[in-house]
């Protein structure tokens, strides 16, 4: 595992950028609200704030990152309860048909364009047949009202300044959330837009 690339943005993360995706994550729960005893596994779980509403709702959560950094603050949250482990992404360290619901939230998009497919069928393998795949992330459609275009404007300032700029492009280029599900062969069945119309969840079933 290469040094960890999110050590910096973890000190600042749950005060500066988890604010700004707290009314994202709230509309999710609602797109599919949780149910006692779901496996429930969040992919790029950061620091374990997304996972909370699902632990409250009597779910069995896990989560997997790329940074000890972030994973640190998740355990600290989350407590013996959730199963965190360290990956490098290629591979999640689950069986087959494990998990009710497979989420993402604004991790597609810094995903290697050649490493997207096995990023999202890698989800759908460990998703139980039923089950359903959420990936929350930018969409590239018409705007609404003046945050849709500020925010627009914001995403692409941070994604310059954090260095995954080129990623985004392609993920952008590539028609973001619904290209990368096609050619993964999970196409989304559902859109819920949000801020503005810069970022969507969308809900898949895998085969």
């Amino acid at each position: 595992m290469p040094s960890d690339p999110y050590r910096t943005i973890a000190k600042i993360y749950d005060r500066v950028i988890e604010p700004m995706q707290a009314g994202v994550r709230l509309a999710a729960i609602r797109v599919l609200p949780p149910e006692p005893g779901w496996q429930v596994l969040d992919v790029g779980c950061g620091t374990g704030t997304g996972l909370v509403p699902y632990l409250s709702a009597g779910c069995t959560v896990s989560g997997v990152d790329v940074s000890t950094e972030m994973l640190d603050r998740a355990k600290d949250r989350l407590g013996a309860d959730a199963n965190l482990q360290l990956t490098d992404g290629d591979t999640l360290p689950f069986p087959d048909n494990q998990f009710d619901l497979t989420t993402t939230t604004m991790v597609l998009h810094e995903v290697p364009e050649d490493q997207r497919d096995s990023f999202l069928r890698e989800m759908a393998r460990v998703t139980k047949p039923g089950g359903a795949l959420m990936v929350i992330d930018f969409r590239f459609g018409t705007l609404r009202g003046w945050r849709g275009p500020v925010l627009r404007a914001a995403s692409e300032v941070i994604e310059r300044l954090s260095g995954h700029y080129s990623k985004y492009r392609s993920f952008k280029q590539n028609d973001g959330v619904p290209g990368a599900l096609a050619a993964a062969g999970v196409p989304s069945t559902s859109e819920k837009i949000v801020a503005g119309g810069n970022v969507a969840i969308y809900l898949a079933v895998p085969g």
